[in-house]
C-alpha cells in the first residue's frame, strides 16, 4: 500500500480519479507478482501492457503503481526484452526436405519437381526483395504459390508470408492482411505472419484485430520481444482511450464512499470548507439538539451544505451550494469551492473547472479559498496531463498564500509524479515547518527519500529512509499513512512479515479502509503465494466498500492470472463503472480489452499464457 486513503484520496478527488492501490506487489529482487521470477508467473498481457501513468491516487502510491506495472510481466517500458529484428526480410529454405510428400516416400519425384520449382521462384523473389524490386518479388512469390503442392502447408504459408512482406514494403496493407491470413490458416502459430498481420491491421485502423494478433504473438514469444510488447501496449492504450472517451461522456456521476470523502478532506489542513461549522453558523434545528442558545443565522444554502457534510449526507451538497450561488449569497465563494470539490469527487471535472476559475478570480475572496481552488485546479491539470499548467497553479497558490501548508504538501506530490524528488522533499519540509504536527506530510517525506534512494540503488540511503519511517510511526502512532508507506518500503526490501504487521496496524486504525485489505491481500500472494487468503482479503475490501474500484481491478488481474477471463472481464467492467476520470477509465478498458483478446486467442489458436 504505497499510500493510505487520505493521501490517495487527496489526489484522486482533485484529479477526479479515486482509484487506489499500487498494482501487483513485487519490488527490487522480489519473487512476487511483477518480478517475472519466483513462484508466481509473469503478469501477462492484462497487467504487463496498456498501463498508462495514472493520477487516480496519491503521488507516492502512483510512483509505486507505475513502477509495479513496469516490472509486471511484459514490462510496459519493454526494458529487458529481446530486441528482435524488424521482421522485414522474406524467409524460406533453399530446397525442400526429402520424403516430405507422403510418409512412405511415394510421389516424391513429382512433388519434389513442383516444390523445387516453387522454391526456385521463391528464391528468385527473395533476390528481388533484397534489391528493393518489390513488384518483381511479388510476381515470383505468386508463381511459387501457384506451383507449390497444396498439402505442403509450411512451405505454402512461407510463400504467402513472403509475398505479404513485399506488399508491406509497398504499403498495400489490405493485401498484407489477406496474405498473412492465408499463411496463418496454413500455419496457425506462424509468429512472423501473425505479427505482420497485426501491423497491417494497425495501419488499417482495425485495432481489435490488431490486438488479437499481437496478443497471440506475445504469448508465443513468452512476452520477451520488445517489438511485440510495444505494439500491444500502443494498441491497448488507443483502444482504452477510444472506449473511455465514449463511456466517460455518457457516464452517470457517482458519489464515492463516505470513508473516501472524509479521507480526502483530511489531506487538507488549511481548507476552510472542510472545517467543522462554527457554533454561530449552525441552523436553529441544530441549536436545540446541542441545548445551547445559539444565534440563528440566515437561511443559507452553503450552511445547509456544511450541515449535510457533518451528517455525511453528501448527495445533497451540490444542490444546496447551487442555491447559495444562484442567490449570490454571503457565502457564494465558499459555495463555489465546495460545489467544485464535490464535482471533482463524483468525477465531473468539466463541471468543476468553471467554479474553480471563478473562485480564483475573486480578488476580494478569502485568500485561503483562492489558494485551495488553485491547488485543486492544479491537481486536476496534472490528471489531464498538463504539468506546466499544474505547476503554474501551484506556484500561484504559493505566491498568494505562502503560509498555506496545503500548497507545499500537494505540490510535493506533484513533484514526485514529475520525478523531481529533491524539490518534493523541499516542499514537504516547507509543509512540516508550517505544520509540525501534520503526520501525513512527514510520512510522505520519508517515502520521497526512500523513493529517491531506491531508484538510485543506494543501500545506505535506503536504510536511512527505513529508519525515518520508524521515527515517523513512533512519533505519530495514529497515522495510518506512516504504516502504509512503511509497509510498501518493507515489501520492496522483502521484509514481508514486518510489512504484514504494518498493514495490520493500518487496519486497526482504519478498519473501514478497503484499500488496506487489497494491499494486504496482494502481500499474501507475493509473500506466501497464498491465493485463497489473498482473494479473501480483496473480497473483504469489496464487502467494506463496494465502490472501491481498485479492489475490482486487482481481483480482475488475479483472475486473468488464474485463466478465468470471463470473471476477470466482469471485475474490470465493475471497476470501469466506478472510475472517476477518463484517464483511469482508459487504463481499465486496456486491461479489459487485453482479457478479451486473450479469450479470443484461446478460442482461435488454443493459446493460453501460464496461469496461477
Amino acid at each position: 500500500m504505497a499510500a493510505s486513503k487520505p493521501m490517495e484520496a487527496a489526489m484522486a478527488a482533485a484529479a477526479a480519479a479515486p482509484g487506489s492501490g499500487n498494482g501487483v506487489g513485487g519490488g527490487s529482487g522480489t519473487a512476487g507478482p511483477g518480478s517475472g521470477s519466483g513462484t508466481l508467473p509473469r503478469w501477462h498481457v492484462a497487467l504487463a501492457i496498456g498501463a498508462p501513468l495514472l493520477l487516480g491516487a496519491g503521488a507516492m502510491y502512483l510512483w509505486s503503481r507505475r513502477r509495479r506495472r513496469k516490472e509486471a510481466g511484459g514490462r510496459g517500458d519493454a526494458s529487458g526484452l529481446k530486441r528482435n529484428s524488424e521482421r522485414k526480410t522474406p524467409e524460406g529454405r533453399a530446397s525442400p526436405a526429402l520424403g516430405s510428400g507422403h510418409p512412405d516416400g511415394s510421389g516424391d519425384t513429382l512433388e519434389m519437381n513442383s516444390l523445387d520449382r516453387a522454391q526456385a521462384a521463391k528464391n528468385k523473389g527473395n533476390k528481388y526483395f533484397k534489391a528493393g524490386k518489390y513488384e518483381q518479388a511479388i510476381q515470383c512469390y505468386t508463381e511459387a504459390i501457384s506451383l507449390c503442392p497444396t498439402e505442403k502447408n509450411v512451405d505454402l504459408s512461407t510463400f504467402y508470408q513472403n509475398r505479404a512482406a513485399a506488399f508491406e514494403q509497398l504499403q498495400k496493407w489490405k493485401e498484407v492482411a489477406q496474405d498473412c491470413t492465408k499463411a496463418v490458416e496454413l500455419n496457425p502459430k506462424y509468429v512472423k505472419a501473425l505479427f505482420r498481420r497485426a501491423k497491417a491491421h494497425e495501419k488499417l485502423d482495425n485495432k481489435k484485430e490488431c490486438l488479437e494478433d499481437v496478443t497471440a504473438v506475445c504469448i508465443l514469444e513468452g512476452f520477451q520481444n520488445e517489438q511485440s510488447m510495444l505494439l500491444a501496449d500502443k494498441v491497448l492504450k488507443l483502444l482504452g482511450k477510444e472506449n473511455a472517451k465514449e463511456k466517460y461522456k455518457n457516464r452517470e456521476p457517482l458519489m464515492p464512499s463516505p470513508q473516501f470523502i472524509k479521507s480526502y478532506f483530511s489531506s487538507f489542513t488549511d481548507d476552510i470548507i472542510s472545517q467543522p461549522m462554527l457554533k454561530g453558523e449552525k441552523s436553529d434545528e441544530d441549536k436545540d439538539k446541542e441545548g445551547e442558545a445559539l444565534e440563528v443565522k440566515e437561511n443559507s444554502g452553503y450552511l445547509k451544505a456544511k450541515q449535510y457534510m457533518e451528517e455525511e449526507n453528501y448527495d445533497k451538497i451540490i444542490s444546496e451550494c447551487s442555491k447559495e450561488i444562484d442567490a449570490q449569497g454571503k457565502y457564494m465563494a465558499e459555495a463555489l469551492l465546495l460545489r467544485a470539490t464535490f464535482y471533482l469527487l463524483i468525477g465531473s471535472a468539466n463541471a468543476a473547472k468553471p467554479d474553480l476559475d471563478k473562485v480564483i478570480s475573486l480578488k476580494d475572496a478569502n485568500v485561503k479559498l483562492r489558494a485551495n481552488a488553485l491547488i485543486k485546479r492544479g491537481t486536476m491539470c496534472m490528471q489531464q496531463q498538463q504539468p506546466m499548467l499544474s505547476t503554474q497553479d501551484f506556484n500561484m497558490a504559493a505566491e498568494i498564500d505562502p503560509q498555506n501548508s496545503d500548497v507545499y504538501h500537494h505540490r510535493g506530490q506533484l513533484k514526485i509524479l514529475l520525478d523531481l524528488v529533491e524539490e518534493a522533499v523541499a516542499d514537504f519540509d516547507a509543509c512540516i515547518r508550517l505544520r509540525p504536527k501534520f503526520a501525513l506530510a512527514q510520512a510522505q517525506k520519508c517515502f520521497a527519500l526512500y523513493r529517491q534512494a531506491y531508484t538510485a540503488n543506494n543501500s545506505s540511503q535506503v536504510q536511512a529512509a527505513m529508519k525515518g519511517f520508524e521515527e515517523v510511526i513512533k512519533k505519530f502512532p495514529r497515522c495510518a499513512e506512516g504504516y502504509a508507506l512503511y509497509a510498501q518500503a518493507l515489501t520492496d526490501q522483502q521484509q514481508f512479515g514486518k510489512a504484514d504487521e504494518m498493514y495490520d496496524k493500518c487496519i486497526d486504525l482504519e478498519p473501514d479502509n478497503a484499500t488496506t485489505y487489497v494491499h494486504k491481500g496482494l502481500l499474501q500472494l507475493q509473500w506466501k503465494q497464498d491465493l485463497d487468503k489473498g482473494l479473501e482479503l480483496i473480497s473483504k475490501a469489496i464487502e467494506i466498500d463496494n465502490k472501491c474500484d481498485f479492489a475490482y481491478e486487482t481481483m480482475g488481474t488475479i483472475e486473468v492470472q488464474r485463466g478465468n477471463m470471463e470473471k476477470a472481464i466482469d471485475m474490470f467492467n465493475k471497476a470501469i463503472n466506478l472510475a472517476k476520470s477518463e484517464m483511469e477509465m482508459a487504463h481499465l478498458y486496456s486491461l479489459c480489452d487485453a482479457a478479451h483478446a486473450q479469450t479470443e486467442v484461446a478460442k482461435k489458436y488454443g493459446l493460453k499464457p501460464p496461469t496461477l
